[in-house]
Parts: structure tokens; C-alpha cells; sequence
């Protein structure tokens, strides 16, 4: 009996020091409740509804000693790929699949945003904002997201006012998975009322999660959620109040999570299984398998479960990863998608970027219902794009 005890205690050892390595201490417990909650996936009569968006941290002078050519190579790769990638694909509503160019405010160059305005003029996706900092104050970031804002709008026709108020509104995701000053150390942010001043600034939403199995990986996960900032403190979204069907707004920010499941098929060392944390890149391809799983982390507004949210990320200018986003890989998850979740008797797909994907939430949490596509603008409308290229 104590060698049984002594056993068990030394595997709940040895687990709890494989949850803390992969700094999975926080969010295993809510994922262990979301796989047992009794109805959670459970869906109302008709198809169910899955949004697929795919967003990009987006940086072309990723890396080190990176040369005006290199940088100009990445972005003409998408210029000349992307719309032969996404030819002959598309959703229920005939629309292509989406990518949302979450581009660095501290890398801007006209050239590199000309050619990704010219992409979204075409319908393949849209603009949004990504930053960079360290050591940062409040004040100083308002300034540079309200000056990046401007710019991105005046210049490329990229971002929408809000209908009512006039302001410049964009979608958010953080360099280095650090909001709200999220890091351990305090590094690569410094700003514990970042999420006030986004909400101040003009942010609808953020998309910078999951971050798994990286330290800044908030508890809530599978979710869509908003979090009141307290000022005095860091990662105020590690918890909040989900988005509900007949709610209303809360808090300073909404968070809309990617999928974060395990995939026990995939197993490190034989025993523990593999994160699946929503990123696409080389090693980490987007196979049937993993597009299941995305569907079955079952990512809605409480109260609209036949809307279904998926949020798959990448950083899409690194050479190492350009054959699996742009090649083979990624043109066997389309048609996948296209395949398997677009009959539309069981599901209906609807590729969506950032901006669309928001306004479908908000239409939930109002309680709309039926078919989403047509609350693709319900808030915000489409940017009108400019550029100097020709179509």
C-alpha cells in the first residue's frame, strides 16, 4: 500500500514538472473542464457555422543583418503566390480564403504596405496592426498606435472609422505574445493599462492568442471573452466575462482566442501529448488532424453554439516556413476545410478576416442568428483599399 502511495505520488511529481516546464500550470485545469463540461459542444438544430480566419504576424525584417532586398523578396513571394495558392478555393458564400496582414508598426515602409493593399483591393484579405515595444509607457503608446493608425489609413486605404464616432478602428496583436506587460521580467512591453489605452486608441478587438507553450499564455483559453484592465497590475486578460448571446459589451477589450488543445496522436517522447496551439509553419503543418481539432475546441459566443470561431496564426515572411503557407500544405487544408466542413447540410464554412470575424461576434452577442454571412460588415465596414500598383 505505501509503494502504491509512494508511485502515484512520484508520477503526480513528475507530471506537475512536465505541466510547469511547458508552462501549462495555468491553463490545464480550464481545458480539463471544457472537455468534461456536460452541453458545451452541444448545437441547436440546422448547420453548424465555422468562421476560418488566418492571421499573420506579418514582418519583413524579421531576423538579423536583414538587407532592403530580403525584405522586398518576402513580401513580393506573397505578392506573386498567395492569389495562385487561393485560386479555385472558396467558402459558402463564394468568397476565397482570407489572410489578415497583422503588419509591425515599428517596420513600416510604404512599398511593403502598397503591395499588401494591393492583396486586399484584390479580396484576398485586409490590413491590421502589430507592434513591437519594450520598456514602453502609456503615453508613448498612444501616441504610436494612434500616429500608425492614421498612417495605415491616410496612406493605403487600410482600417474603418466607427460609424458613429468617426474613429480609426483596427484589430491588434502584440510582438513577442506580451500584452498588458504579460512577461515574467516585465521585458518587451512595460505598460500595465495597454489594454486601456487600446480601447482608448481604437482596438475592436485582440487577436494575439494562444501563446502556448510560451510563459505569457493567459488561463482563459478557447474563448471569447473581454477583460477589464486594472492599471496598477500586468495581464489583466489572463480572466474575464465571455461574450454572451444578448450581452453587451464589458471591460476594455475584447479577446477573441485561437484554438489550444492537446493532440494526444501526437506525442512528445512517447507520453505527452502535443500542444496544438494553432500555429502553421514548417514542422507544424495544418493536416486534416489538426484542422478537427480546431473545429472541436469549439470557439462561440455563450448562447450562439452553431457559430463556430477558428483563429490559426503564423509569422509569414520566414523562408523556412514559405512552402508549407503557400504551397502544398496549406492548398490540402483548404480543400480539407472545403471538403469536409462546407456540405451544407452538417457545416457551412465562411473564410473571414479579422474585421469580419469581429463583426459576426458582435452580431452574436446581439443575438442574430441564421446565416453569418450576413453580418460580415455589421459594425465595421470593409477599408477601401488604395494603391499604387494596377489589378
Amino acid at each position: 500500500m505505501i509503494w502504491a502511495v509512494v508511485i502515484v505520488l512520484l508520477l503526480a511529481a513528475g507530471f506537475w514538472t512536465v505541466l510547469r516546464k511547458k508552462h501549462m500550470q495555468n491553463w490545464f485545469w480550464a481545458y480539463l473542464r471544457q472537455r468534461w463540461m456536460p452541453g458545451r459542444s452541444k448545437c441547436q438544430s440546422g448547420p453548424v457555422h465555422i468562421m476560418f480566419s488566418f492571421v499573420d504576424h506579418f514582418e519583413p525584417q524579421w531576423g538579423r543583418d536583414i538587407s532592403l532586398e530580403q525584405e522586398r523578396q518576402r513580401v513580393d513571394l506573397w505578392m506573386r503566390r498567395y492569389p495562385e495558392l487561393v485560386k479555385g478555393h472558396q467558402d459558402a458564400d463564394g468568397r476565397p480564403p482570407q489572410h489578415t496582414f497583422f503588419y509591425p508598426e515599428e517596420e513600416y515602409r510604404f512599398e511593403h504596405l502598397d503591395k499588401l493593399a494591393w492583396l486586399c483591393q484584390q479580396g484576398f484579405g485586409e490590413i491590421e496592426v502589430h507592434l513591437h515595444h519594450d520598456d514602453d509607457t502609456a503615453e508613448n503608446l498612444r501616441q504610436t498606435l494612434t500616429d500608425f493608425a492614421s498612417r495605415l489609413h491616410e496612406a493605403h486605404g487600410a482600417l474603418s472609422p466607427d460609424p458613429e464616432s468617426g474613429q480609426l478602428m483596427y484589430g491588434f496583436i502584440h510582438g513577442n505574445w506580451t500584452l498588458d506587460n504579460s512577461a515574467p521580467d516585465g521585458s518587451l512591453c512595460g505598460v500595465n493599462n495597454e489594454l486601456i489605452v487600446l480601447r482608448e486608441t481604437g482596438c475592436y478587438a485582440d487577436f494575439t492568442f494562444p501563446s502556448a507553450p510560451h510563459c505569457t499564455q493567459p488561463s482563459t483559453i478557447n474563448s471569447i471573452y473581454y477583460a477589464k484592465d486594472d492599471p496598477t497590475a500586468p495581464k489583466s486578460h489572463d480572466k474575464g466575462r465571455a461574450v454572451t448571446c444578448g450581452g453587451k459589451a464589458w471591460g476594455d477589450l475584447l479577446l477573441v482566442n485561437g484554438p489550444l488543445m492537446l493532440n494526444w496522436k501526437v506525442r512528445k517522447k512517447g507520453v505527452f501529448p502535443q500542444i496544438e496551439n494553432a500555429d502553421i509553419r514548417a514542422g507544424m503543418e495544418p493536416t486534416p488532424e489538426r484542422v478537427d481539432l480546431w473545429v472541436k475546441a469549439n470557439v462561440h459566443v455563450t448562447g450562439q453554439p452553431n457559430w463556430r470561431f477558428i483563429k490559426i496564426h503564423t509569422h509569414g515572411t520566414q523562408e523556412k516556413d514559405a512552402e508549407v503557407l503557400l504551397g502544398k500544405p496549406a492548398e490540402q487544408m483548404f480543400s480539407y476545410l472545403e471538403s469536409t466542413y462546407n456540405d451544407g447540410q452538417n457545416y457551412c464554412l465562411h473564410y473571414v478576416n479579422s474585421r469580419e470575424m469581429y463583426n459576426i461576434i458582435k452580431a452574436a452577442e446581439a443575438g442574430k442568428s441564421g446565416n453569418p454571412n450576413d453580418y460580415r460588415d455589421f459594425i465595421l465596414p470593409a477599408p477601401s483599399y488604395k494603391t499604387s500598383l494596377k489589378p
